[in-house]
């Protein structure tokens, strides 16, 4: 039997049983005890989990790779370590003639102060299940860490093509680590010993806080990085980040971006009004009005900046009249106003006699006493100070950035 073990013989341990033996890897579940399970690692550090490995080697034997691991007995029992330096090759029985049986395959450890005369080793051993229309694995007998569980089919055997490998195994491995390390998760997913002990579940390093396992960033309160951006969010103001770069911030119900704007909004469409009133709609623009909504931040204040490419021209059969076009926004939220339209607030071109130029013109001013939170919405209005000069816009925008 390749299986080394220590402390389990009572004469003829070697010092290399020992060194092979010596795994360090304890994961506690309780002040006494600590969890049964494999050391994790592979050859070329692409699995989390190589040992003990188990494959199929013929039609009713398989191969159980090498590996190291530690199996706890009872309380007052003590932890024993085993080392496997070589592969094992285990046996399975015929099938039962008329119904499947599960077979368990184990690491156990006889120990004779507890099971009996004359029997001191380290074991992987074929448990055999019970043949039955509904076959169930057998329990793991005392001081053992099962492995796999193996389906052996009905009237199987040598002679007839033997166990399917590639359906017949149940993966039941589990990894221990040493205390403090982080516990790669394999199989079921167990409670932790202690608050700060930490595991990586695949996916997401998390961390236990005394009752559950808590996502790592949850924790701390750090944020959540974009490799783990699945991950649902433990409590409201959890941030995290994106594929895209963008900070978002867990609102209790879906992540939202965690510092919204610019807000913006414009039209490459150009309109005229002959209006000397505020009005919000242009001749010949085919989108009317435009508008821009956004949520005004804790701060109460925005940045609200607007303009356009203005342009007077006078109606037919009219001369020599100067004239200006005026561009200005109503603020609103709901159906207050915040900010009514008004000419000293507004973006103005003016021109002398018979216009014939087109001027650039825009507006920056600083909302403010706005409610955090509440939805407003900024929508461009536009005049011409002479019914008998139209007013041009094109290239019109709004825009507002919330300051934080």
């Amino acid at each position: 039997m390749n299986l080394r073990s220590s402390w389990v013989v009572e004469t003829g341990q070697t010092r290399e049983d020992t060194r092979l033996t010596q795994v360090g890897a304890t994961t506690p579940v309780n002040p006494v005890q600590v969890r049964s399970g494999i050391l994790p690692g592979s050859y070329d550090g692409r699995f989390r989990l190589s040992g003990f490995w188990m494959t199929g080697a013929s039609a009713m034997a398989a191969t159980v790779s090498e590996g190291r691991a530690v199996i706890q007995g009872d309380i007052s029992q003590g932890v024993y370590p085993v080392a496997l330096p070589a592969s094992e090759t285990v046996t399975f029985e015929p099938g039962n003639a008329q119904y499947n049986r599960i077979d368990l395959v184990v690491l156990k450890i006889y120990d004779k102060l507890y099971d009996g005369p004359d029997r001191n080793e380290a074991v992987v051993e074929v448990i055999q299940g019970k043949a039955d229309p509904t076959p169930q694995a057998p329990a793991a007998p005392p001081r053992s860490l099962p492995l796999y569980e193996v389906t052996v089919p009905a009237g199987v055997s040598a002679g007839n093509g033997g166990i399917n490998w590639n359906i017949a195994l149940k993966d039941l491995r589990t990894p221990v680590v040493s205390v403090g390390g982080i516990l790669p998760v394999e199989g079921p997913v167990l409670p932790g010993a202690y608050p700060g002990q930490f595991q990586d579940s695949g996916g997401a390093l998390q961390r236990w806080d005394g009752g559950a396992w808590v996502p790592y960033p949850s924790a701390l309160g750090g944020i959540i990085p974009s490799s783990a951006g699945t991950l649902t969010a433990s409590y409201t103001g959890q941030y995290r980040d994106t594929a895209g770069g963008q900070l978002q911030r867990w609102n209790g119900s879906a992540w939202r971006p965690a510092y919204p704007g610019p807000y913006f909004n414009d039209s490459l469409d150009a309109g005229y009004t002959v209006s000397t009133t505020y009005v919000n709609t242009l001749v010949e623009r085919t989108t009317n009005p435009l508008v821009v909504t956004f949520v005004a931040p804790e701060s109460r204040q925005a940045i609200l900046t607007f303009g356009s490419r203005m342009e007077l021209s006078l109606v037919s059969g009219t001369t020599g009249i100067a004239s200006s076009a005026y561009m200005c926004v109503r603020v609103t939220q709901g159906a207050t106003v915040h900010r009514e339209v008004e000419d000293e607030l507004a973006a103005i071109a003016s021109k002398s006699a018979d216009p014939t130029d087109a001027f650039s013109a825009s507006s920056t001013q600083r909302l403010h006493t706005l409610t955090p939170g509440a939805t407003y919405t900024v929508t461009a209005y536009y005049r011409t100070s002479n019914a008998n000069v139209r007013a041009w816009f094109d290239n019109t925008f709004i825009q507002v950035t919330p300051q934080y």
